[in-house]
């Protein structure tokens, strides 16, 4: 009689499937919930410490760590020598083994969860046997997966070609879920410290010596950049807040660009809270061509659109506040790809499907204070860049004024506005700003006063007055020429990091043109 030997976290279809191996003639082993489960529905189980000889113990930590499962697992019956060392033993094959393992990240998503919770839902015993069944699947059905019960149900009695295919896919499959799961725990472990331990300040700063991601195929895209490159979105396991957790409520299929636009969105609205402002970022190509905030939602879009509504055609608009019917009337004769909003009123929804193709997707612009903090990995041929995330959040405790004038109060709120609304421009960037709303931007320039000078140009398209405009730039001048740029334009306040040997140069020309200026102390490059 060949045996199964389940133990499973996840019982989705476990006593459906059970059943049907029973009724096929398998012998069923279990442990602790699992086996409490079988047998409550009727099913006849054998307990491991049946099998072993030996009782749970330490709480359940050792229940499954022992030759007489491990051998049945890895134990080759077309091996003479293995056969003849079981039979001595005692030792009986085990044919299929079903193992999900403990919930770990599900564990360390949850807010609150403690350390000492996390590290009991390290799961020992499962990926041994796991590892064990998917060495040995010439010989053991391994199933990591409940969407895989069905699968083999139907193989059990398919030809042996097709049995030795689906084994080695289910065999893939476990090492690809336990590389994924023993990632989670290393990068878990490693972003904690030890409770009343103060980290050594070299410790503190470096990253990883080793880097292991696991991620999980959300969904196939329709195609990459371009039609001939295929693409899917993958999310980092562990449930951490991000495009993953999206809804699309309407529309076609996002795509590729969509998402990296949307992404991009997001970045642009997260740095005002929606208690503080209602937020519209119009996005094309990941960077802003229109940023503002205001007291309702459809101002914000009304004025974001204001600033460049040439490059708003078929762009992205995202909003860190729900979408109201007033709102969706406004951009109803817009040519837009996506939508993003945390929610949308019922009228704003139905509006808005009147456009077949239009996708509107929900989803939250904050996350959560304890989410855990995710690296910004960049691709490069042969290897990743790591860095740590650019935070959006500004601390003017570190600002200082460096020219003659001081800003004048309205001055200040733009200036405060215009240095969130560059951060997720693309460098070099430069913005202009005031009341709220950006009045030109000139980004991804190869030198820095191209995109002052586009900036200038764009606004003036669009008619704005720049007489007393604020301007932000994402890094240093590195020469006089952008302030001027800027003067000539009638720029009245300039904030920037500062930072270049020619500051002094820099601050005297500002001083020449009675023009404010603020050093931030921070860059906010973006490539």
């Amino acid at each position: 009689m060949p045996r199964a030997l389940l133990s499973v976290s996840d019982k989705a279809g476990l006593t459906a499937f059970a059943r049907s191996l029973h009724e096929r003639g398998w012998a069923l082993l279990s442990t602790g919930g699992t086996a409490r489960e079988l047998s409550a529905a009727g099913l006849p189980v054998t307990g491991v410490s049946e099998v072993t000889g030996h009782p749970e113990i330490l709480e359940g930590r050792v229940k499954t760590l022992h030759p007489a499962i491990h051998a049945g697992l890895l134990g080759r019956p077309d091996h003479a020598a293995d056969a003849e060392q079981m039979r001595s033993l005692g030792y009986a094959p085990v044919e299929l083994l079903a193992v999900n393992l403990y919930p770990f990240r599900e564990t360390i998503a949850r807010p609150g969860a403690s350390f000492a919770e996390a590290v009991e839902n390290i799961d020992i015993g499962g990926p041994a046997m796991l590892r064990a069944a998917a060495k040995n699947h010439a010989h053991v059905w391994v199933i990591v997966d409940p969407a895989d019960y069905a699968r083999v149900l139907a193989a059990l009695d398919a030809p042996a070609e097709r049995q030795a295919a689906l084994r080695r896919e289910l065999a893939a499959k476990v090492y690809a879920h336990t590389g994924a799961y023993d990632a989670a725990i290393a990068a878990y472990l490693a972003a904690q410290r030890a409770a009343g331990a103060a980290p050594e300040p070299a410790a503190e700063a470096a990253l990883p010596a080793r880097l292991t991601l696991g991620l999980s195929k959300v969904q196939d895209l329709r195609y990459g950049e371009n039609p001939e490159q295929r693409a899917a979105l993958y999310a980092v396991d562990g449930e951490r807040p991000g495009l993953a957790r999206l809804r699309q409520l309407h529309g076609k299929e996002l795509s590729f660009n969509n998402l990296l636009d949307v992404d991009g969105a997001l970045l642009a609205v997260s740095a005002w809270p929606a208690d503080e402002a209602a937020a519209c970022a119009i996005i094309k190509h990941t960077t802003p061509c229109g940023l503002a905030v205001a007291d309702d939602p459809a101002t914000a879009y009304h004025n974001a659109l204001a600033t460049d509504p040439t490059s708003a055609f078929g762009s992205v608009v995202a909003f860190n506040t729900e979408v109201d019917e007033r709102t969706a009337s406004l951009m109803h004769g817009q040519f837009l790809e996506v939508v993003v909003a945390p929610g949308f009123a019922p009228r704003a929804l139905e509006l808005l499907q009147e456009k077949k193709n239009l996708r509107l997707v929900a989803l939250p612009v904050a996350e959560p204070v304890d989410a855990p903090a995710e690296p910004d990995l960049k691709r490069i041929r042969g290897g990743v860049l790591l860095q740590e995330r650019l935070s959006p959040r500004h601390d003017e405790g570190a600002w200082r004024v460096v020219t003659r004038r001081q800003p004048t109060e309205a001055e200040w709120r733009d200036l405060r506005f215009a240095w969130r609304a560059v951060l997720p421009v693309k460098s070099n960037a430069i913005l202009l700003a005031r009341d709220g709303m950006t009045l030109g931007i000139g980004a991804g320039q190869m030198s820095r006063v191209d995109s002052s000078r586009i900036a200038v140009r764009k606004a003036r398209e669009n008619g704005f007055e720049l007489q007393g405009a604020a301007l932000a730039s994402d890094a240093f001048f590195p020469f006089r020429d952008g302030v001027d740029t800027a003067a000539e334009a009638g720029v009245r306040a300039i904030i920037q990091p500062g930072g270049s040997v020619r500051d002094a140069e820099v601050v005297a020309a500002a001083d020449e043109h009675g023009i404010a200026m603020v050093f931030t102390g921070r860059r906010l490059f973006r490539h």
